[in-house]
């Protein structure tokens, strides 16, 4: 479903993801989509983000050359189309520079569990880039699109993301063994966070320097 006209839905569904841009005054969090490749700057971007090491093993984009950034940006608007997933690119407001992205999907839209995962750019990292991007896009979806829990499952090895996780107000719930296969072809066990709507969000620490 496309989100041109949506609200005039006869039969809108209050589950829905629908684009929207979030001003955190330094950094914008827009929709990825297509009308994003222009110029072809952002495409070379994400290839520069898909060769990054620590992206390449925590949060594989499967991306290697202008088209396939394509294809990756396509799959993201169709889920936008779709209101099934939110995903948001990271900008740097000053500049225009990409910092990185986070994404926020149903897992079982009928009951309202989704997920949410973040990466971010060597340039963007130490700088609470992804820590308040993610605290942002949470309060979106719990507010605009019903969300009642939000997960974050992250591998063990992944300090940065258990950080970040931390201070979003994402309490630890477990560990999840050899649950995903990630960028080096291994299963990790990985740590789930969550959150629940009725939950009180994190208190604003004094800085995030490392996240």
């Amino acid at each position: 479903m496309s989100t041109s006209g949506h609200h005039h839905s006869a039969d809108p569904d209050p589950r829905t993801f629908s684009r929207t841009t979030l001003d955190l005054g330094d950094t914008l969090l827009r929709p990825w989509g297509r009308a994003s490749a222009e110029p072809a700057t952002l495409l070379d971007g994400l290839i520069f983000a898909a060769a990054d090491p620590l992206i390449a093993l925590w949060n594989p984009l499967a991306i290697s050359d202008r088209d396939a950034a394509l294809g990756w940006l396509e799959v993201r608007e169709g889920g936008w189309d779709a209101g099934v997933s939110a995903s948001f690119a990271a900008w740097n407001a000053a500049d225009g520079v990409l910092l990185g992205g986070v994404t926020v999907r149903w897992v079982d839209r009928a009951d309202g569990l989704a997920m949410i995962g973040y990466w971010t750019l060597p340039t963007a990292r130490g700088r609470g880039v992804a820590t308040r991007a993610t605290r942002a896009v949470t309060t979106w979806a719990f507010r605009t699109a019903d969300a009642r829990r939000i997960e974050i499952a992250h591998a063990v090895g992944n300090k940065a993301s258990c950080r970040v996780a931390h201070r979003c107000g994402y309490l630890p719930e477990g560990t999840l063994r050899d649950s995903h296969r990630f960028g080096d072809g291994a299963y990790h066990d990985e740590h789930l966070h969550a959150r629940l709507a009725t939950d009180q969000g994190p208190a604003d620490p004094a800085e995030w320097s490392t996240a």
